[in-house]
């Protein structure tokens, strides 16, 4: 399927200039490696919708299995590479500019698999023809994104709303069985940002998320106090888990920031 948006432009996401050289020369790599990626973030989100805005990286998604042949590959190539979080996320650098790699969503809970390569969405992006994350796990990648500084709820209503009918929504409650109270945050989120299409949601999804948030409020308390918080930004809700006396689901540093390494 092709994009909406033509990426081929550069400046509809006004990279610095000394950066566009190093992501056109890394997503020919990439693509000459032969290891399966897709491209994510804001170009994904310019293919469905074409919404642009300012970005200073790339966000290249891959199975658990091809990460560590990608740093490779591209150390092979002369690149430095970092492994900044083994759970989920690598990067690779030149100079001051880098790419992520990430084979596992942020909150480090549901890793990238082969069905996230199923659908084929492409688009020109740096003069190199590329595979984009398709809609459905787009919106995925996106659902833990709940921090103090950065929320991209509005990036899944606006997918919700041009890519609805490509949605499969059976495939995305299954993956988010476990948080599915997330999935229905986002859904009432999109209710509120479009009352008029309601519709656009399957009933089916709302009445099914709706009878587990009833069945669930039938159900006592839990025996060990949990802070799920740190799932959705593992820095806001330190004190839950160092203080409040909180378990904690996550595992990562309580001093986790995700910055570069120079």
């Amino acid at each position: 399927m092709s994009n909406q948006l033509d990426t081929s432009e550069s400046s509809l996401f006004e990279p610095p200039p000394e950066a566009v050289g190093f992501y056109g020369d890394s997503l020919r790599l990439l693509n000459e490696s032969g290891i399966p990626f897709l491209l994510s973030g804001t170009y994904a989100l310019a293919c469905f919708t074409g919404i642009t805005r300012p970005t200073k990286d790339l966000d290249v998604f891959c199975k658990p299995s091809d990460a560590p042949k990608i740093l490779s590959f591209f150390k092979g190539q002369g690149y430095e590479i970092q492994i900044e979080d083994e759970r989920w996320i690598g990067k690779v650098w030149r100079g001051d500019h880098f790419f992520d790699v990430i084979f596992n969503i942020s909150s480090a809970s549901i890793p990238i698999t082969e069905d996230w390569f199923h659908e084929v969405h492409e688009a020109e992006v740096y003069g190199t023809n590329v595979r984009v994350t398709p809609p459905t796990q787009f919106i995925l990648s996106k659902l833990f994104l709940q921090t103090r500084y950065r929320y991209d709820a509005a990036d899944i209503v606006h997918v919700i709303l041009v890519k609805h009918d490509e949605i499969d929504w059976e495939w995305l409650l299954s993956s988010m069985d476990l948080y599915w109270e997330v999935l229905l945050i986002n859904i009432l989120n999109f209710r509120f940002v479009y009352p008029t299409e309601r519709g656009l949601i399957p009933r089916w999804l709302y009445d099914e998320l709706m009878t587990r948030l009833r069945a669930q409020d039938e159900m006592p308390p839990a025996s060990i106090k949990i802070c799920r918080g740190r799932l959705i930004s593992p820095t806001d809700y330190v004190i839950d888990v160092t203080e409040w006396g909180f378990a904690d689901v996550v595992g990562k540093g309580v001093d986790e920031k995700h910055e570069p390494h120079h």
